[in-house]
């Protein structure tokens, strides 16, 4: 199955992929989608399983693989990944383990493959299960809401991601089992792309230390964090951090 996705931009122009958080779907990267098609990149958006319009898997897979074999469908050899909180770590392991298909990481609040869950992580997730079992999916939809948006975000960021993440916790409900696949497990020393990794001072520690770490195990890699930005940054500020990224974009075309 090829996930749900959206395409836009030159069809000859460099690829650039966008992988949102899990919290989120496509529709996160609506503020970036015109303005990274307008500077010439073929932009391309998927959905995980679950998120938005790709369902829940009824056979093995994972989110990394689906990324690989839509690359594949749309005759895209190279491109540069971008990455919120979960897409990053979807991002980090296909740049592991398929350096050659990869020509950039821009990586916001980027998640670890392979990373321990924090005493902040433990936390938010035992308050999100209370939630949903006791079957209040709004309620959990809005603890996410409030929980990784920053100080900056505007109450349409809020219902966009109150909207998102419903929805996956709906489709999550039609699924039939748990079809994942075991993460494989890599070395961050094998990323060969160039990588700018952006923190949020107001993010928890789990993420907020990511940065420096990835600077610290990727040769070249660039580590920032921004002072007013939470976990969602692209929709706390999006104009801010779409300039952001097409500074990092533009040397790399």
């Amino acid at each position: 199955m090829i996930i749900a996705h959206d395409v836009t931009g030159p069809a000859d122009g460099p690829a650039v992929v966008l992988l949102h958080s899990s919290v989120c779907d496509r529709r996160m990267w609506e503020p970036q989608w015109a303005p990274l098609a307008e500077a010439g990149f073929r932009v391309v958006r998927p959905d995980f399983r679950t998120c938005g319009e790709s369902p829940a898997a009824e056979a093995p897979y994972s989110d990394h693989g689906d990324v690989l074999a839509l690359l594949d469908h749309l005759g895209i050899e190279r491109a540069v990944l971008v990455g919120s909180s979960y897409g990053g770590r979807v991002a980090l392991l296909l740049a592991a383990l398929t350096p050659e298909r990869v020509s950039g990481l821009a990586l916001l609040c980027p998640a670890l493959p392979g990373q321990v869950r924090g005493p902040a992580l433990q936390a938010f997730a035992a308050a999100e299960d209370a939630l949903l079992e006791a079957g209040d999916l709004a309620g959990a939809a809005e603890f996410n809401a409030r929980h990784w948006l920053g100080p900056d975000a505007d109450e349409a960021a809020h219902a966009l991601v109150r909207a998102m993440q419903l929805r996956a916790f709906e489709v999550a409900l039609t699924a039939t089992g748990d079809h994942e696949l075991p993460e494989p497990a890599i070395d961050l020393s094998a990323v060969t792309a160039p990588v700018l990794a952006i923190g949020g001072a107001h993010d928890i520690p789990d993420f907020r230390a990511v940065p420096a770490h990835l600077a610290s195990r990727i040769p070249g890699a660039t580590a920032r964090e921004l002072p007013w930005a939470g976990h969602l940054p692209s929709l706390e500020r999006p104009t801010e951090t779409t300039r952001l990224l097409l500074e990092f974009l533009h040397p790399i075309r």
